[in-house]
């Protein structure tokens, strides 16, 4: 029986005494990965090469000449690419499509001998807050197999959740990280946007995608950030900041620190009675510890979920033009001219919250209505970006639920899919700002469904966010 690590360092402490082996740790997930099948958090699992690649890893072991991630077995959401392996974003368009490049952040990971055991399933083209848009079915939360992981990296945190490798990466367009971990009782980290590089991530919107660590610790939070993050040739919006060494910037306290909480996220009307008090029990464990923790008016709660999904349809619109049916991908089979392939490929290719976001992206940069939905939005991003920017020169950070209430019910999207958009409510200011958010465990809930608590702070403030972040998970085990 294979122990519960939860962090990397106890891995690789076992690895070095010889209570275990990195095949022995692989064979062990597979058989997880076997054992919680029905849970559909994979896509593919690479079974023999991963084998394969730990027998090899155990060997170089022992010699000494393994990198900062050997032991780590990691999943990647299926809109990450790795050179002659299948990627297809969850959708049916890109069927048996095999990359014929790594992505920066798998090349990365591969760099420092990091075991890639498969592709983890996720909303389609990373469209939604449920991961039930899936061409290959919804994921199914551990907790409980009637609700949703969470969405779009679900597969991500559910692989994570239930052992089924020791960490995953995911991409964060709106919330995608944050939300599926805080409903899954896992950490999840969105990187400040430019801190990582997009290179080889198939786009939803080119603006806000970011990739994220989905991890059982902080620690290893840090750790993969670290290596992941950095300029990279590839990439133009990358910044130059120089990457911290997040892991040895970790302290096992920190000094006092003035923390905004939103008034309206307090009070917004949808917000779960559970998440509220658990809100406020946070609050007042962090004064008792010291922490100066103030309500601040954020007087554009109400605009940030119309604003991102303007914005992010409207890229999302330009960025799928390409999967015509012609190129790559999907072709149907009833095409029978130029036109046809593209509208029968398409219309089949695509499922139905795909095609809703891409016709809405279209509405909003056609003529007569780009001024009146695009621009404008644009000019509320800049808002939002102004206040949030202002509240993070006054405060560390600021504290807000992940989401605005826990897991739900599989099926409630089909039904009105605006009640879904609002679960981003409290995880898209990040995305527009451009600043790192991480969600945090907490606690269950009565129904003993995992609830997390969101800090986010000001662009490039990973290394204190993270810092802080661990000193606060070992407070709430405390």
């Amino acid at each position: 029986m294979m122990k519960g690590y939860t962090t990397l360092t106890e891995i690789q402490d076992d690895l070095r005494s010889g209570n275990t082996t990195v095949k022995a740790l692989v064979q062990h997930y597979l058989e997880r990965i076997t054992q919680y099948q029905h849970l559909n958090a994979f896509n593919e699992v690479f079974a023999d090469e991963a084998l394969q690649k730990a027998a090899e890893l155990d060997a170089r072991m022992l010699s000494g000449k393994a990198g900062r991630l050997a032991g780590l077995v990691i999943g990647i959401k299926d809109n990450i690419c790795y050179k002659d392996h299948q990627v297809s974003a969850s959708s049916k368009i890109l069927s048996n499509f095999t990359s014929i490049y790594s992505s920066t952040v798998v090349e990365r990971l591969l760099a420092e001998d990091a075991i890639i055991i498969g592709r983890c399933n996720c909303d389609e083209f990373a469209m939604g807050a449920a991961n039930e848009s899936s061409y290959y079915g919804p994921v199914k939360n551990m907790a409980d197999e009637t609700r949703v992981s969470g969405g779009s990296s679900g597969g991500s945190a559910v692989a994570v959740q239930a052992g089924m490798c020791h960490a995953t990466l995911g991409t964060d367009t709106g919330g995608s990280v944050r939300q599926p971990a805080s409903f899954c009782g896992v950490v999840g980290l969105k990187p400040t946007y430019g801190r990582v590089s997009r290179h080889g991530i198939i786009a939803y919107a080119s603006s806000f995608d970011q990739v994220g660590p989905v991890t059982q610790s902080v620690e290893d939070a840090a750790l993969l950030l670290e290596i992941i993050a950095g300029p990279d040739a590839y990439d133009g919006t990358l910044s130059r900041t120089p990457v911290p060494a997040y892991t040895s910037l970790l302290q096992e306290t920190v000094a006092p620190k003035k923390i905004a909480y939103l008034q309206e996220a307090l009070e917004s009307p949808g917000l779960d009675a559970e998440i509220k008090e658990t809100l406020l029990q946070t609050i007042d464990k962090l004064k008792a510890e010291g922490h100066t923790v103030e309500p601040v008016s954020f007087e554009y709660l109400d605009y940030v979920v119309p604003t991102y999904y303007v914005l992010t349809m409207a890229e999302a619109s330009s960025n799928l033009s390409r999967y015509d049916g012609v190129h790559y991908g999907y072709r149907s089979p009833a095409a029978f001219d130029l036109q046809s392939t593209y509208k029968r490929s398409r219309s089949e290719g695509f499922g139905k919250e795909v095609k809703r976001r891409i016709m809405l992206g279209t509405f909003v940069l056609s003529a007569g209505y780009y001024d009146a939905y695009y621009a404008k939005a644009q000019k509320v991003r800049r808002l939002i970006k102004e206040r949030t920017d202002e509240i993070l020169q006054a405060y560390d950070f600021i504290l807000t639920p992940t989401a605005p209430e826990p897991a739900f019910k599989i099926g409630r999207q089909e039904k009105d899919p605006v009640v879904t958009y609002l679960e981003d409510i409290f995880t898209v200011q990040a995305s527009l700002a451009g600043i790192p958010g991480i969600s945090l465990p907490v606690k269950n809930n009565n129904e003993g469904l995992p609830l997390g608590i969101q800090f986010l702070t000001k662009a490039f403030g990973e290394a204190e966010l993270l810092n802080f972040s661990k000193y606060f998970q070992k407070l709430f085990k405390s």
